[in-house]
């Protein structure tokens, strides 16, 4: 099983957007390496929600609800969503900066490649952030 940190700008989608909704489509992504780590999410694996911005910082828990399909709102079969479900707030948010300087992400495109929206992490990784987190 493989865990995903899904970015997103909380101004525009936030967590408690997702809370309040319970299950919604995670659309907006184009980044071909971010596609493919959506078309490899497998339904029920665990997703943490990471607010970008002036936050930058993991805030919550979710899930893969369904897999890869084409975005309805677009006309481009390339670009696909999956359907993520609300879990539950992390008890404490985990700041880019710990991230960074926990050796457990040295390697992880989170901190290698910022712009990246859909990463994969590691059991190790996914993890830190639960410790890091109070869980």
């Amino acid at each position: 099983m493989t865990f995903w940190l899904l970015k997103t700008e909380p101004g525009e989608f936030s967590f408690d957007d997702l809370v309040q909704r319970g299950v919604e489509p995670w659309d907006g992504v184009s980044n071909p390496m971010a596609l493919r780590n959506l078309r490899a999410a497998h339904k029920g694996e665990t997703c943490v929600i990471y607010h970008t911005g002036d936050e930058r910082q993991a805030v919550g828990l979710a899930s893969v609800e369904r897999t890869a399909y084409p975005d309805p709102k677009k006309n481009d079969e390339n670009l696909i969503v999956i359907d993520v479900r609300a879990g539950t707030r992390l008890p404490h948010p985990v700041r880019l900066d710990q991230m960074k300087a926990d050796a457990r992400f040295a390697d992880s495109p989170l901190v290698k490649m910022g712009r990246l929206s859909v990463v994969a992490l590691t059991n190790v990784q996914y993890g830190a952030i639960l410790e890091l987190a109070g869980l």
